[in-house]
């Protein structure tokens, strides 16, 4: 089953977001998935424009892999009880979609991440869970919101969120999962 794993952040090499998204791309192997990851900071999505004259490559490319893929996990640290502005406007692109036979992302099954200081990174997931709504998209009834200060112990992930992490990407994975 092929997984797009959806970096919502504007990253660095070596921050968590990519952290955590090479993890769930490791163990998704390991469960006999394809997945790839779609890392925000690598594509150069530009500014929503609804009059726009030409849609820039980077667009069509990302509407491109979004379409592809019919299991999805997004994720973006908290920002003012949302996700990161940069995924929002991504997101926002896939307007170009809405006269397609299956417009947004019809029937995609979507597992949401989000982490914060404190314990308001459930804000963002539900800012998520109504984006996925609003994109005709199933949001994965189980997400993993992550009080940052205790993702990590030592050099590595808690085992707690390790087995959020694992637990998100079995039931992702799921055969019984439909919509239909």
């Amino acid at each position: 089953m092929k997984v797009l794993i959806f970096n919502g952040t504007l990253n660095k090499p070596n921050d968590t977001s990519q952290e955590i998204a090479n993890y769930l791309k490791e163990y998704l192997l390991q469960l006999g998935a394809t997945p790839v990851i779609f890392n925000l900071s690598e594509y150069d999505i530009p500014f929503f424009e609804e009059d726009f004259s030409e849609v820039p490559d980077s667009v069509t490319k990302m509407l491109q892999v979004f379409k592809e893929y019919d299991r999805h996990i997004w994720f973006s640290p908290l920002y003012h009880g949302g996700m990161v502005g940069a995924m929002k406007n991504c997101l926002d692109w896939l307007i170009l979609s809405s006269k397609d036979e299956n417009p947004y992302l019809t029937h995609k099954i979507i597992a949401l991440i989000c982490w914060g200081y404190g314990a308001n990174a459930s804000t963002g997931i539900d800012s998520l869970r109504n984006i996925v709504a609003t994109l005709r998209a199933w949001a994965l009834p189980y997400s993993v919101p992550i009080a940052r200060e205790y993702l990590y112990e030592e050099d590595r992930f808690s085992i707690i969120y390790e087995e959020k992490f694992q637990r998100i990407s079995e039931l992702l994975l799921q055969p019984k999962i439909s919509i239909l």
